[in-house]
Order: structure tokens, then C-alpha cells, then sequence
């Protein structure tokens, strides 16, 4: 089991960058697939990105994609979400996510932990 927390959420002008953290607590993190998802008011939580636990394969959903950096730091225990250029849609509370599936997957349900969010807004 793991527990996370998320951090680095905030308030910044389209075009700015935030960089999210996840902690984790547990012993076993470098085994866990982690993902990052968003949701906005009014709509269902999505995928952003994902990061398989071996570290040798990154998704982004395609909004993100050559704005936003999913990495990990095992030693630290703490994945990170880096995002640049950020636009008024990017609003939203981004929740992080870990699972054993040993492939990446963008469906929530095969992510059993979760975090209490962050909020990032980004005013346009």
C-alpha cells in the first residue's frame, strides 16, 4: 500500500510554469506505475500522463504533450509533474495516481491510490 500527497499547485499567468510533486510513503515506490490526472469543474476526471513504475516509458494525453514532464525520483520517493506554457484549459485539480499494473494504462480504475489533489489555475 501507498500513500500519496500532492504539492505545487497554485495560481499562474497562461504561459507560466508549475512544477507538482507526489509523495509517497512506502517502501515499495520504484514498483508502482504512477500517473497524473486533472478534473474541472463541471467535468469527468481525465488522464494527463503516466510514467511506468521501470521508468522506460512516458505517456502524455495529447493536449500536454511537448508542455508537460512526468518523472520520477525513486531515491526521494516523489514523482513530479513539470508544466510549461500553460494555458487556461490546463485548469483544474491534478490528482496523482499509482497501481501495479505493469503496463501504462490511462483508466483510472486500474489505479488504486490516490492523492487528495492540488489545484492549479491558470488565469488567461
Amino acid at each position: 500500500q501507498v500513500q500519496l500527497i500532492e504539492s505545487g499547485g497554485g495560481l499562474v499567468q497562461a504561459g507560466g510554469s508549475l512544477r507538482l510533486s507526489c509523495a509517497a510513503a512506502g517502501r515499495t515506490f520504484s514498483t508502482y506505475t504512477m500517473s497524473w490526472f486533472r478534473q474541472a469543474p463541471g467535468k469527468e476526471r481525465e488522464f494527463v500522463a503516466a510514467l511506468l513504475w521501470s521508468g522506460t516509458m512516458t505517456s502524455y494525453t495529447d493536449s500536454v504533450k511537448g508542455r508537460f514532464t512526468i518523472s520520477r525520483d525513486n531515491a526521494k520517493n516523489t514523482m513530479y509533474l513539470q508544466m510549461n506554457s500553460l494555458k487556461f484549459e490546463d485548469t483544474a485539480v491534478y490528482y496523482c495516481a499509482a497501481g501495479t499494473y505493469m503496463e501504462i494504462t490511462t483508466l483510472p480504475r486500474y489505479y488504486p491510490y490516490w492523492g487528495q489533489g492540488t489545484q492549479v489555475t491558470v488565469s488567461s
